[in-house]
């Protein structure tokens, strides 16, 4: 699917790798709806693709509400007038150990860190996936979805629920391919390693270089390396089913 024209969802776009996706897109030719909870940030994201040469706007959601997810992808459509496509990005993190001792005394991960994490970074995506999926089917339209997962879905210590959502996430793109593949619409991952966003860049100096260290290219993806890779899976037609690992090399 050619990227120039296409309209394209992109959740957690208003900053660190969605922002990344939506202004590589955008030096495509793109139309974006970008989705995130902060409208400074989705300013700033919009003018910055705008810049790049693409169209884009902001919508305020929260991809975890069913309500709002339905609302935001029946606003897309119509003030688009179509929908190509939807990259799943949005995520947070709530990192802790499942226990951990401390002078005796046995602290545990809340269910409320539990829940944050599944519903925004694996329920979100369904949501998403599934509305947008509905829009295209009905329209008779093709489509492409991409969903991000994280190296971490193979398990990563202190991150028992965001390795279980974005494993989640990677079995459900499996799923949705062999479901959606009758009606033209592909479905794909992303699985990055350790990528420069604000939040990697915000780590103590020491845990970055520990990081690095274990990277066999010895240095942490950019944002635009992954951006490049969501517009090959968008742009070549036969790509579907499949996680693209792009970790420089790296294995949990």
């Amino acid at each position: 699917m050619q990227i120039k024209d296409k309209v394209i969802i992109v959740t957690g776009g208003g900053q660190g790798l969605g922002r990344a996706m939506a202004e590589y897109l955008a030096g495509k030719g793109a139309r974006l709806a970008l989705i995130d909870l902060n409208q400074q940030r989705l300013d700033e994201a919009v003018a910055a693709c705008k810049a790049a040469g693409g169209d884009a706007r902001a919508y305020l959601c929260n991809v975890a509400d069913e309500a709002q997810v339905i609302a935001m992808v029946a606003r897309v459509t119509e003030d688009f007038g179509a929908l190509h496509g939807l990259v799943n990005n949005a995520g947070i993190l709530r990192d802790g150990l499942l226990l951990k001792v401390r002078d005796g005394e046995i602290s545990t991960m809340s269910l409320a860190q539990w829940q944050a994490v599944i519903d925004v970074n694996l329920t979100g995506v369904f949501l998403c996936t599934r509305e947008v999926a509905a829009r295209m089917v009905e329209a008779k339209s093709e489509g492409v979805i991409v969903n991000i997962s994280s190296i971490s879905r193979a398990g990563n210590m202190g991150q028992t629920n965001y390795s279980a959502a974005k494993a989640g996430v990677a079995s459900a793109t499996v799923v949705w391919a062999k479901e959606l593949a009758r009606y033209g619409i592909r479905v794909a991952g992303i699985a990055p390693g350790f990528i420069e966003t604000e939040m990697v860049a915000s780590m103590k100096p020491e845990a970055l270089e520990k990081m690095t260290a274990g990277i066999p290219l010895r240095r942490m993806g950019k944002p635009e390396e992954i951006a490049h890779s969501l517009a090959y899976i968008i742009e070549n037609d036969y790509y579907t089913g499949r996680i693209l690992e792009l970790d420089g090399g790296l294995r949990l």
